[in-house]
């Protein structure tokens, strides 16, 4: 792909990356992609990949639906081991390739959205929690773990 400097456009179902699967709210939707491979002038092989999608993510304060707008322009290198990661000029993300020289744009598109899904999705516009709060009287009276001892010795002494 890379010697014949290979171009790939097109539309893919979010259904279809099932690593990124785990990850969202639901799979309904779908990603624009475009990725051409080439070599630099320093005959670095590499894939400039663009992306562009719509994440369906669950919020974690609401537990509302919410879609995560998504467009990452990466330039990745292809190494055969991490030595070479050193090597590699500024702007450049490294991907591991194998003895087999074998190269899938569809995980190279399903590792770059993984990457960018948030640890703790939380929908824009919604308000965090107190971090402190003041328990009610009913809450302060159940909380008392003594209480049922101290009945228990009341009714030994009687």
């Amino acid at each position: 792909m890379v010697s014949a400097q290979r171009l790939f456009e097109g539309r893919l179902e979010l259904a279809e990356l099932p690593r990124l699967a785990g990850l969202l709210a639901d799979r309904k939707g779908e990603i624009a992609y475009r990725i051409s491979f080439d070599r630099d002038a320093m005959q670095i092989a590499y894939a400039t990949l663009e992306i562009e999608a719509a994440l369906p993510l669950e919020c974690q304060r609401s537990l509302e639906s919410f879609e995560l707008p998504v467009r990452i322009d990466q330039r990745i290198a292809f190494i055969r081991d991490e030595a070479e990661e050193a090597a590699l000029p500024e702007g450049y993300e490294a991907w591991l390739v194998d003895a087999s020289d074998v190269i899938s744009p569809r995980d190279l598109i399903e590792d770059e959205l993984i990457l960018v899904v948030p640890a703790i999705p939380v929908k824009p516009g919604t308000e965090a929690m107190a971090a402190e709060w003041s328990p009610d009287e009913k809450e302060v009276a159940a909380a008392n773990p003594f209480a049922a001892l101290a009945a228990l010795r009341r009714d030994q002494k009687e």
